[in-house]
């Protein structure tokens, strides 16, 4: 966005930018205490308040950045503190849409409510979409105009675009096929983004007393192929570890919680996890005593 124009229109229009789109982050400072960082990321600092709010805190401190230390291009643009405001809030916006277009999910409406949100749109990383924003930075600045970040940006918000409408689309053809073979909705579904391959995607199902997880393809749509099911454990000592701080807090967090439990020695080992992402991410391992 920088490339395509913005970076032009007010002194720190650059810095305004990268900060912003990072703003909501800051979050990740959880991590130097002791809290657990799911009950935290991507809630406080992503909500609407904070929304409202980081965009103008930027804009204070660059303004006042610009009073402290005056420019010394006579040449350049000024700080322009309607443009710099602008600018807080296209960064921080964008931040929390692309955050919400993955299968992590964002509490929006923070701190009013902890609900999540999932768009199951992009991957967490998309590589085409880094693909296609890195080489409009690259020839943008290689031949000094903003016409190719410009078509970087409209190529990249269509791939969004049709991205969204094939998850929505994949979506239904999946309700549909489970309705159809179990007569009713399932607790929940997700029809989520896989690294790499836009015309597939991953499919979570939560029956009730078991999810069912498989792959859904748009070069085969009728069908989910690779099913696997994962019942859902009702032991003791499942029901045991929940009441632990860590796990609880976790559970918060997860969209599809998964147990395994193991006898050791002196206990239960209890394993949770969300099966959105395994055993990558959000695993948290408890000994229950017998």
């Amino acid at each position: 966005m920088g490339e395509a124009g913005l970076k032009h229109r007010t002194r720190f229009g650059n810095p305004a930018l990268m900060i912003a789109a990072n703003l909501p982050d800051i979050d990740v400072l959880v991590l130097v205490t002791g809290v657990p960082s799911v009950a935290f990321r991507r809630g406080w600092t992503h909500g609407v308040l904070a929304q409202a709010l980081l965009p103008l805190a930027l804009a204070a401190i660059l303004i006042a950045c610009d009073r402290w230390r005056p420019r010394r291009d006579p040449t350049g643009p000024p700080a322009r503190a309607g443009m710099l405001i602008a600018i807080g809030y296209i960064g921080v916006l964008s931040h929390v849409l692309l955050d919400y277009l993955n299968n992590y999910g964002v509490r929006l409406l923070m701190p009013f409510s902890s609900r999540w949100f999932y768009g199951d749109t992009l991957f967490i990383v998309d590589i085409w979409l880094w693909l296609m924003l890195g080489a409009g930075v690259y020839w943008s600045r290689r031949r000094k105009r903003h016409t190719e970040a410009r078509r970087a940006l409209v190529a990249a918000a269509v791939y969004i675009l049709v991205m969204f409408v094939s998850a929505r689309a994949s979506r239904h053809i999946v309700l549909e096929r489970w309705v159809g073979a179990h007569g009713g909705p399932p607790s929940a579904l997700m029809v989520g983004p896989l690294p790499l391959t836009p015309l597939s995607r991953v499919v979570i199902v939560d029956g009730g007393d078991h999810y069912e997880t498989g792959r859904f393809s748009w070069r085969t749509p009728g069908a989910v192929s690779a099913v696997d099911r994962w019942p859902k454990r009702t032991d003791p000592a499942v029901e045991a570890a929940r009441k632990v701080p860590a796990i609880r807090t976790m559970l918060g967090w997860s969209r599809f919680p998964y147990f395994e439990v193991a006898q050791v020695a002196g206990g239960d080992r209890v394993t949770f996890t969300d099966l959105r992402f395994g055993r990558l991410v959000g695993e948290t391992t408890v000994i229950v005593p017998r």
